[in-house]
């Protein structure tokens, strides 16, 4: 990644803005977003060796700005390669019987949805708009208590070889982490059990 592209990144997840300059003009736009990113390692191979930022060339400071970082590694094994190879083959295949059923399934046709936990989209659609607009969840005193003692408990990960495992970045990615679960189940509240979820996911 070039310096000009980690200069806007870091502009837009910091600030919440853009700046654009054209034609001698320059502005400065708002830019409410979240952004989601995927980066190969340098060597098209993860080395386990390395560090996280060694291997994708992300500064930490960038990186410390997802609240929430997962490494996708392709450990090699014949069932996962066959599953995988049997997937992408079915892409380019005639539909059999049984992938008839599941994009049935897929697409809403089926009344059984409930059962089967499967949503139409524009339900899903609807249900994210509107825990979006009308569910704004407030924290608990204990949820508070829960995550001070959290943070305090990565802060002090690191004591053993004398480097810093969290920042208050962190703490506020739990913050919103914790607010996020509240709302998807559209409750007004987040509890401890949101905090320890969060906390579960950041690690």
């Amino acid at each position: 990644m070039d310096d000009g592209t980690r200069n806007i990144l870091h502009e837009a997840m910091e600030q919440q803005t853009i700046s654009v300059a054209k034609a001698g003009i320059i502005c400065t736009l708002n830019a409410r977003t979240a952004i989601l990113a995927a980066a190969n390692p340098i060597e098209s191979k993860y080395n386990p060796e390395r560090t996280v930022v060694d291997n994708i060339r992300l500064p930490p400071t960038l990186l410390s700005r997802f609240d929430l970082v997962y490494l996708v590694l392709d450990h090699q094994s014949e069932q996962s390669d066959r599953r995988l190879a049997n997937h992408i083959v079915s892409l380019y295949s005639l539909p059999s019987e049984a992938n008839l059923k599941d994009i049935k399934h897929r697409d809403g046709l089926t009344t059984d949805l409930i059962q089967t936990n499967i949503y139409p989209r524009d339900f899903m659609a609807r249900y994210i708009s509107y825990a979006r607009k009308h569910c704004q969840p407030k924290l608990t005193d204990e949820a508070s208590a829960q995550l001070i003692a959290e943070y305090s408990e990565m802060r002090n990960m690191g004591n053993d070889k004398k480097t810093i495992t969290a920042t208050p970045r962190q703490l506020e990615s739990l913050i919103r982490i914790s607010e996020a679960l509240a709302k998807m189940r559209l409750d007004e509240h987040v509890t401890q059990k949101d905090v320890k979820d969060a906390t579960a996911l950041i690690k």
